[in-house]
């Protein structure tokens, strides 16, 4: 009957709110909108009025919380056991789903977690004065929470850990608490009896012993329990199959070990955490991790772990290097704490194996790894270092810039100076961003007693200079490493702007100094012409630093002027067309500066032109060099402006005419001359494009074109093989951009420019892919002396191919040239498949996208030209076993699979691919005279390849078309030589080749697990026939199933004649047949009995039986055959199954997994003990060495070797 107690929130076990609605105390806590508190109140006050209702309440919540629909009555909870009680409440577990509380996603779910975990440390919170101490609510508890979290239920199992971890949590808490109070009141106690006979209080005295026995008494009680918590929960669970379980003991213990340090933090405790970093999954090694960082963040505790960082940092060092980034990342902070508290833990090896991590590309291991390295170089300051200026060379920042360039150059990845910046950027931003030190350090001279930079040290101080100030400006990773750019807090912004005035503030007067000391180095020059992009160039106006904007112009000539590198001239080119910006006041100064230059650098050039072409006189190689730099200078220059103004096309154009008809000009010369004219016809159509020009600049601009793509042609044959790789690639941009798209987005004006490759430039192009991309390694003579400089070189000139080969690709996706000429492209995709796979295979991706049709096309030519090339090498009585022919074979089954699993989306493409490799095949007689098969007839084996894509009427079609080809003779002919035709035919039988396949390696490989896609073994159906088909004897899976119910007998296992038949006769029988119950295999294996004269007579009954059944159903199948036929007949269309993979559900018997480990085993496990009184205890010497495995299991326990 229902029970109302006045004054309290809950009726019969259920909670009531405004009087109106009863809810479990699951529910409670599950809507959350409750005070935690509130509700552990209320139910307090109904375990005083009534402990039996108020329990059963508890456990039930506990059962509830698993997921379980169950509830525990009043009976059982008085009359049956835990493990009775656990067992009826798992038979009442809904099956059904796997998803339980702990394990639903969604933010209810995830603050349920919360709440539960609440409700349980406040519940101890609030009962620890009285309640746990009664022996009945706790025992009752700490029992059913044991019993849980050894069931075979994951759902219990892993509710009751948490709740049992928590609890223990809770204990831990009010252990210290007890423990507090002990030591205040020994204190009073003491204090007391200290005073003089006259003053002391007796009755104080015998409250206060009393005080002290009573809190005695309650922490041996905590004791008891928490030693039943640990010793019944997680020592077994901690090692859970489950790793949420087993992560959920580690953090925990964590939290005791640190919340009440003089119990747990021991060896005895710590061992768990040490031997748990070699789990398997990342996410129980990385609570092992945070639970460790929590204590050595304590300098006080982390120096009471010095045996355990012995035994274990080896492997938390290894941990860095973890598969998962999160416990690499967690790993590296743990190292930078155990840093902290002693330097001397970690050995250089140690320390080593961290600091290469700053070269990461994953960031946030990077940032870690930098923090570490900071950490260990720059964080120590010797009393020597406290009066040193804030600035300049003679700084504490002066030598740890030192300090990082030294560390930058060990580490020998000297391209990796932005990663290096980056990873130290949040911890060191502030060194980094002192240029004023790193230009001191460039500039000044060294002090009396200093030692100077070298020269490499030097380089290297430039190039991270550079970095940190892209990272100020651009405040975001570099390239290969973070996902991209991220919004800008308001604050960052302002940072960003005031760091970039500093740099343009700075380095406007420093970078003139810069250049000019350093304006014969190519690799500082080149970065430190860099920096000026980076400016805020209004401020060269505000700020009045005009004349170092002419000096840095100065500079950049004087640059220009000394060298001919192609990288520094294009470094000057970028740097002068970001001064010329029109934007700012600035313009006329830098436009005027740069148009001297250009007049000075075209003057000269035209000059040494005409002596260096004149007529009758050999030119020297001085002549050639100057022609050279200076046509170099032009050139970069005109990559970023536009020197339309000065007719440089019609110089260009005679060097290289002049080339052609001499032959004895300087491949470099005629490399560059082709990238100036390039530019040249690409600025020209770039003012077209915009309208700026004039009709006639149209004119010219085709004219100008169409020569220079004649010239670039007749390079293609030169002798000189950078030349012609130049011409190639300047053609194929040039008809790239000259195409027929030129046109599109509204700029029909430019439909005179088009200009469409003839046969003979397109010949010529693919000659030149086929000699100088697909050649062997070894046959290229790039290579050099050194086996490393060899390894090198190799990999640049594949590079290079690769470029080369993508280059004339493009021409195919867009269109340009023929798409057939892919073809002998496409027959090297095996052969060099390593090198150029992935290219060929995007081609013929965007070729399909295109025209499919064509595309098919394509790739049967291409094996047709293999097959021909492989006929002129063996000839036409080649043994069709060789690995020519084989390797054509799976080069068609590539080609087919690229094809994909949708057959209506490529049925016009495969059907025609078919016909035209038809057509092939028969096309040339036999040379053997009649009765011979024809010569090309081998290739309707490599053509069978492409027949699973045919749908089934398409195979129909394809067959009447071969017909057409083949003679009365042929279809008679057995003999060796006529089997690919056989094998041809019989790959387009409507029902043969593939579902005959799919059924014979159906009964080999998978027995009676096979289901196909449209229908499911009877056996398993669990869906009821209508009663008509039930009865009917026509349905050919009541046939079966009959069949299968006759076989099935004690004496009568399945027959292997049945099977025989099928296999001997598979056309009869439809494959969806096949699978539903041909092969299915007896439910039961039943025992053999013995053969008496009535079993005998059974079988020979029932053998009887099974051939009637085995005639009726070839009936049944011949009629069906017909009406199939007469189907196609009709056009119905029968679509092909073969195509979807059959996937089976392989589901792991939780059952079997989860035997409880622990059971039987004897474990060694320490006693909970608490630490006694801190003023009567004396200090006890270091525990034996617990972390020996032996001490609590064997290893072959734990799986996993542990030093």
């Amino acid at each position: 009957p229902n029970r109302q107690v006045p004054g309290v929130g809950w009726v019969n076990g259920h909670h009531q709110e405004n009087g109106m609605e009863n809810m479990t105390l699951f529910e409670v806590v599950k809507m959350g909108k409750s005070a935690t508190q509130s509700v552990v109140d209320d139910w307090i006050e109904a375990y005083k009025h009534d402990r039996d209702v108020a329990l059963l309440d508890l456990i039930n919540f506990f059962i509830q919380c698993s997921g379980c629909k169950g509830a525990v009555s009043g009976e059982m909870f008085r009359h049956m056991q835990n493990s009775e009680i656990i067992r009826k409440m798992t038979e009442e577990f809904d099956e059904d789903s796997g998803d339980y509380p702990l394990t639903l996603s969604g933010p209810q779910w995830k603050k349920f977690r919360i709440s539960f975990c609440d409700f349980i440390a406040v519940l101890v919170r609030q009962c620890q004065y009285s309640i746990i101490y009664d022996e009945y609510m706790m025992d009752t508890v700490i029992s059913l929470l044991t019993g849980l979290s050894d069931s075979q239920v994951r759902a219990f199992r892993h509710t009751s850990t948490l709740a049992a971890m928590k609890l223990m949590t809770a204990l831990v808490n009010v252990a210290l608490n007890l423990s507090i109070n002990m030591d205040n009141t020994q204190r009073q106690y003491e204090a007391e009896r200290n005073k003089v006979i006259a003053k002391r209080a007796n009755d104080r005295l015998e409250l206060l012993l009393q005080k002290r026995k009573e809190l005695q008494e309650n922490q041996d009680e905590i004791e008891n329990m928490m030693n039943a918590i640990f010793k019944g929960v997680f020592v077994h669970r901690y090692r859970d199959a489950i790793a949420e379980i087993r992560a959920i003991c580690i953090e925990e213990i964590g939290v005791w070990m640190k919340l009440y340090s003089d119990a747990f933090l021991n060896d005895s405790y710590l061992k768990y955490v040490g031997w748990t970093m070699h789990d398997k999954q990342g996410e129980v090694r990385l609570k092992c991790l945070t639970a460790l960082q929590g204590l050595y963040f304590n300098r006080e505790l982390s120096a009471r772990l010095e045996l355990f960082t012995s035994r274990f940092k080896d492997r938390i060092v290894s941990m860095t290097l973890d598969k998962e980034y999160d416990v690499a990342v967690q790993a590296i902070k743990l190292l930078t704490l155990v840093l902290q508290s002693s330097d001397e833990v970690l050995t250089a090896e140690d320390c080593e194996s961290v600091y290469h991590l700053v070269y990461s590309a994953h960031r946030p291991i990077a940032v870690s790894a930098g923090e570490f390295l900071f950490k260990k170089l720059f964080s120590h300051r010797g009393p020597e270092e406290e009066g040193l200026p804030r600035r300049g060379r003679q700084s504490l920042n002066g030598s740890l810039i030192k300090t990082t360039v030294f560390f930058f150059l060990e580490s020998e990845l000297h391209e990796h100076g932005a990663y290096l910046v980056d990873s130290l950027w949040e911890c060191a931003s502030e060194l980094l961003k002192d240029w004023e030190t790193m230009i001191s350090l460039l500039l000044d001279e060294p002090m009396p007693g200093e030692e100077a930079l070298t020269d490499r040290q030097e380089t290297a101080l430039v190039e991270i200079m550079l970095c940190a100030i892209r990272q100020a400006c651009e405040c975001h990773p570099p390239v290969g490493r973070g996902t991209g750019k991220r919004v800008l807090t308001a604050k960052e912004k302002k940072t960003q702007l005031d760091d970039r005035t500093r740099i343009t503030e700075m380095f406007a007067v420093a970078l003139p100094l810069l250049l000019a000391k350093y304006c014969v180095d190519i690799d500082k020059v080149t970065n430190l012409l860099q920096i000026p992009k980076y400016f805020d160039l209004d401020i060269y106006t505000t700020g009045r630093l005009e004349k170092h904007l002419d000096a840095l112009l100065r500079q950049i000539w004087e640059v220009v002027d000394k060298h001919t590198d192609t990288e520094v001239l294009e470094a000057c080119s970028t740097t002068c067309h970001y001064l010329c910006n029109e934007e700012f006041t600035i313009f006329n100064r830098v436009d005027i500066a740069r148009s001297q230059l250009l007049d000075e650098l075209v003057d000269k050039f035209n000059r040494l032109l005409e002596d260096f072409l004149q007529e009758g006189e050999e030119p020297d190689e001085d002549d050639a060099y100057q022609v050279l730099s200076t046509l170099k200078k032009i050139s970069a220059f005109h990559n970023a402006h536009d020197l339309s103004k000065w007719d440089l096309f019609t110089s260009n154009y005679r060097l290289l005419s002049t080339g052609l008809q001499n032959g004895d000009m300087p491949e470099q010369i005629v490399i560059h001359a082709m990238q100036c004219t390039h530019y040249i016809i690409l600025w020209h159509l770039a003012k077209a494009s915009d309208g700026s020009s004039l009709k006639g600049d149209v004119v010219t601009l085709r004219k100008q074109m169409r020569a220079f793509c004649l010239m670039c042609q007749r390079y293609l044959s030169s002798i000189n093989t950078a030349v012609k790789e130049q011409a190639f690639t300047i053609l194929c941009d040039l008809l790239l951009i000259f195409s027929h798209q030129i046109m599109s987005s509204g700029r029909e004006q430019l439909e005179p420019l088009v200009y469409t490759p003839d046969s003979s430039l397109q010949a010529e192009l693919l000659n030149f892919i086929l000699d100088q991309v697909f050649i062997d390694q070894d046959d290229d003579n790039n290579s050099t002396d050194g086996h490393q400089d060899d390894e090198a070189s190799k990999i640049e000139a594949l590079h290079k191919r690769r470029n080369l080969l993508a280059a004339y690709c493009k021409l195919i996706i867009y269109n340009v040239v023929e798409i057939n000429t892919g073809a002998d492209i496409f027959k090297q995709y095996m052969r060099y498949y390593n090198d150029y796979g992935d290219i060929i295979k995007e081609t013929m991706s965007k070729t399909r996208q295109i025209d499919k049709i064509q595309c098919a096309k394509t790739l049967i030519l291409s094996l047709q030209k293999l097959f021909n090339e492989m006929l002129s090498d063996l000839g036409f009585n080649f043994d069709r076993s060789s690995s020519a022919f084989c390797g054509i074979k799976e080069l068609a089954r590539r080609f087919s699979l690229t094809f994909g699993l949708d057959q209506l989306k490529t049925r016009e493409a495969i059907a025609m691919l078919h016909k035209d490799g038809i057509e092939f095949a028969f096309k040339e007689p036999s040379p053997q005279g009649e009765g011979s098969p024809p010569l090309n007839l081998a290739f309707l084996d490599i053509l069978s390849e492409f027949s699973s894509k045919l749908i089934r009427q398409d195979k129909r079609t394809v067959h009447m078309y071969l017909e057409r080809f083949m003679t009365f003779q042929m279809a008679l002919q057995r003999e060796d030589c006529w089997l690919p035709l056989i094998s041809y035919r019989n790959s387009l039988q409507v029902g043969g080749d593939d579902d005959t396949m799919s059924v014979i390696s159906g009964i080999s490989s998978r027995g009676s697990t096979i289901r196909s896609k449209k229908s499911k073994p009877a056996a398993a159906s669990k869906r009821k026939l209508p009663e008509g088909e039930q009865n009917s004897s026509s349905s050919s899976d009541a046939v079966w199933m009959n069949r299968e119910q006759n076989v099935q007998t004690p004496v009568m296992m399945h027959s292997p004649h049945l099977t025989s038949t099928v296999l001997r006769d598979p056309k009869k029988m439809r494959p969806e047949d096949s699978y539903t119950t041909a092969y299915t295999m007896p439910a039961e294996q039943h025992p053999h009995q013995p053969v008496t004269q009535v079993t005998w007579m059974l079988t020979q009954r029932q053998q009887a039986e099974a051939r009637q059944q085995q005639e009726r159903v070839s009936m049944h199948y011949a009629k069906m055959r017909n009406h199939m036929q007469q189907a196609m007949r009709r056009g119905s269309g029968l679509m092909e199954d073969d195509e979807e993979p059959i996937v089976e559900d392989v589901m792991m018997s939780s059952e079997d997994r989860l035997e409880d480990i622990s059971e039987g085993m004897d474990f060694d496990t320490m006693d909970i003990d608490l630490p006694a009184s801190k003023n009567r205890r004396e200090r006890t010497e270091l525990k034996p060495d617990y972390f020996d495995p032996s001490s609590i299991m064997d290893d072959s326990v734990l799986n996993v070797s542990m030093f």
